[in-house]
């Protein structure tokens, strides 16, 4: 029997991955160009290059998907997609900072999330020259080589994306954490692809993280062999009226159970 939803995820893999390469490449042109910056409510920033970027997925995408419901940081969002199956998760630039500042830790995160679960998904990192990609049951895939999570089992000396100032919370007082190495990368997307592909160990934070910024790499790290959740340990659902998941633990099969042991003090924001 020809299984119809794998193919569906095929396809629109097939399709958000180039539309990702070609958002990647208009990024870098309209960079180039000069960019027009203003300042969102919240302060951050916004650029030409988002809001293209933003315009031309939409475009591209729901002329190829119509049936499909649209959630993305640049487009105001709307309760439609509720009502959807499937929907595209997409944030045009994550890590719009390290873009404005010729950095290159940023990335486009498309995802399709099916039934509240993300069923396909791409990190394309345009200036580290790194495509990342899954589909659910499928494995994840750089560049088109198999990945794979961290086989670390110990928290001690492990390397975590993160701010390290985050473990000096008094919640911890009573346990504290072992010696860590923790580093920055300024995308939550590419955290989690760089934690897929084994280069580190776990990527953390403990504060609501917006789906666009995670759904993408929710899958590839799964696919890759890591374990995804919020610090308590409650798996992450999609698509919901509230776009945000309460926290990021994201990591290698034998640390997330460590962290989130660990977290058991710190409360949900969400």
């Amino acid at each position: 029997m020809i299984d119809r939803s794998k193919q569906d995820w095929d396809a629109d893999l097939a399709l958000i991955r180039q539309a990702a390469l070609d958002a990647g490449a208009l990024a870098v042109a309209e960079r180039e160009r000069g960019l027009k910056i203003e300042t969102k409510i919240g302060g951050s920033p916004v650029t030409s290059g988002d809001l293209k970027v933003d315009a031309l997925l939409k475009d591209r995408l729901l002329a190829a998907r119509p049936d499909y419901g649209w959630l993305s940081e640049e487009t105001a969002d709307s309760p439609d997609r509720l009502s959807r199956r499937r929907i595209f998760v997409v944030d045009p630039i994550d890590g719009t900072v390290a873009y404005m500042k010729r950095k290159p830790w940023w990335c486009v995160p498309i995802a399709v999330v099916e039934d509240g679960a993300v069923v396909a998904a791409v990190i394309h990192a345009p200036e580290v020259e790194e495509t990342y990609a899954a589909v659910r049951g499928g494995g994840a895939r750089r560049n088109d080589r198999p990945i794979q999570a961290s086989d670390l089992d110990t928290l001690e000396d492990a390397s975590i994306l993160g701010d390290a100032r985050l473990i000096e919370a008094h919640w911890f007082d009573d346990e504290p954490w072992p010696p860590m190495r923790f580093e920055k990368r300024n995308a939550l997307a590419y955290r989690m692809a760089l934690v897929a592909a084994g280069a580190f160990d776990a990527a953390l934070a403990l504060t609501p993280k917006w789906d666009w910024d995670v759904a993408a790499g929710c899958l590839i790290a799964e696919e890759a062999g890591a374990k995804v959740s919020d610090h308590h340990g409650r798996p992450w659902r999609f698509n919901r009226p509230d776009p945000r998941q309460a926290s990021l633990v994201c990591a290698a099969p034998a640390l997330q159970p460590l962290i989130v042991q660990r977290c058991k003090n710190v409360p949900l924001s969400s």
